[in-house]
């Protein structure tokens, strides 16, 4: 069998001003670190996020990490936690979902409702991501994320820093890698041998819940392998639906 070619192989190719991408974000992580503590980072495991992890552990940088183990990952990404959970110099937060939510929702309507309505994939959403996303980032004055404006339309216009709230307090989000392209991600991961999901090997740019991921086809939009069969643009779960703080 021919072996699979791997992202870091196929996709590392950075912009011509690479390393001017790379000092910026240094020195906004840097700067968050020093300026906004307590705050953070979001990490989904996904290429970004392990990229922002070996900066924030390579500048030796006082921001935790917290990762959503919402029940439904794939067997790849659960292994990547625990590499990670055993090598990381910056600590490893981990947040699960409440048992008894997921259960009622498991009851009724079911496992295979969030394939028949939006309305009950954002509910399994807000049970498996954005409650337990409340309680990691409650007292918090800011969090970071592996948002890229090429990431989808919805996020063309975000910002390297933004105002946010979280349970309605405002919160200040970190979007550090905001101009980076894919092939940068795959440039540094490639560079710095940094540990990734092997899922990426096999078309998976964007790596969510496992019964609402599938790999994308040549051409396809970088987030049209979640939440594939809605008929929406908008494909988010609610974690990066922006909610600015109020005046």
């Amino acid at each position: 069998m021919k072996p699979v070619p791997k992202a870091t192989e196929l996709l590392a190719k950075p912009s011509a001003d690479f390393a001017d991408k790379l000092a910026a974000t240094k020195a906004l992580l840097q700067q968050a670190a020093a300026q906004w503590q307590p705050l953070k980072q979001a990490s989904s495991l996904g290429a970004e996020d392990v990229v922002i992890t070996h900066l924030i552990n390579q500048l030796s940088l006082d921001i935790p990490v917290f990762v959503l183990e919402t029940g439904a990952l794939h067997h790849e990404t659960l292994a990547l936690l625990e590499r990670l959970q055993a090598h990381s110099r910056a600590a490893i937060q981990v947040y699960r979902p409440q048992h008894e939510a997921v259960i009622g929702f498991v009851k009724q309507p079911g496992q295979q409702a969030i394939y028949e309505s939006m309305d009950h994939r954002k509910a399994c959403c807000g049970i498996r991501k954005l409650e337990p996303l409340g309680r990691a980032l409650s007292g918090q004055r800011a969090w970071i994320t592996g948002l890229r404006r090429e990431q989808s339309q919805a996020r063309a216009e975000v910002a390297a820093q933004e105002a946010d709230t979280t349970n309605g307090v405002p919160i200040v989000k970190f979007n550090p890698l905001v101009e980076w392209t894919w092939g940068d991600v795959w440039h540094y991961i490639a560079q710095h041998h940094v540990d990734y999901n092997p899922l990426h090997d096999h078309f998976f740019p964007s790596i969510g819940c496992a019964p609402c991921t599938r790999a994308i086809s040549l051409g396809e939009d970088f987030r049209a392998g979640r939440w594939w069969w809605e008929n929406s643009d908008l494909k988010e779960c609610g974690l990066h639906v922006k909610t600015p703080a109020a005046s």
